[in-house]
């Protein structure tokens, strides 16, 4: 007669019994999971689509920063620093000598961007032909400013300037956007999205 072990034949009880507290905390992963997505999919998806939203807006508004220029009336690159506005003149995308202004400001839980383009000969900018629409929705930036400036010091680290900032002072500006983080049904969390640039024509000691 031939003799088994008994160890080596399948699983012990402690392994059955590990596999299956396993698999049922994948299922109950699983059916978290499946009701936060089927319970509310229209906000979440929403959500999602305000986030990455806010990243093209504010990698969009890093590259008008840096080509940041004189304007065509000859305004100074940068003419109003305020916490939740700020206006500046861009070559950014522009065709020939254009220089456009550019206008962000955020109101009620909105990110606006005004466009005006320069026209006529000499080039001028005519404010009445401004072009305003809603870039960013969902935004939770009451009390917490939009938009921070800093002077030729600044490194990466070191304190903004304060209000009302001296717009000669300026070297680098940051837009920070809070948003609304709906994808967890557990909790409704933020997520934060900044980004800066160095102004090219006014920059001194810094490095981008």
């Amino acid at each position: 007669m031939i003799s088994r072990n008994n160890n080596s034949l399948g699983f012990t009880a402690v392994e059955v019994i590990i596999s299956v507290s396993v698999g049922i905390l994948l299922m109950l992963v699983a059916a978290d999971l499946l009701v936060s997505v089927v319970s509310n999919p229209t906000s979440q998806m929403a959500s999602l689509d305000s986030i990455e939203q806010a990243k093209t807006v504010v990698s969009v508004f890093v590259d008008e920063l840096r080509s940041s220029a004189v304007g065509n009336d000859g305004s100074y690159p940068v003419t109003l620093a305020q916490e939740n506005e700020i206006i500046f003149y861009s070559k950014f995308r522009t065709t020939g000598n254009a220089v456009n202004r550019v206008r962000y400001y955020f109101s009620d839980g909105v990110l606006y961007k005004g466009t005006t383009i320069p026209t006529g000969l000499p080039l001028s900018y005519d404010l009445d032909s401004e072009v305003v629409r809603p870039v960013v929705t969902n935004v939770l930036n009451q009390g917490s400013p939009a938009f921070y400036y800093y002077d030729g010091n600044y490194n990466g680290s070191g304190q903004e300037l304060s209000q009302p900032v001296n717009i000669n002072q300026i070297r680098f500006a940051k837009i920070n956007l809070i948003m609304e983080n709906l994808t967890s049904k557990q909790s409704q969390s933020t997520f934060p999205i900044s980004g800066g640039a160095a102004i090219r024509n006014l920059k001194d000691n810094l490095g981008n």
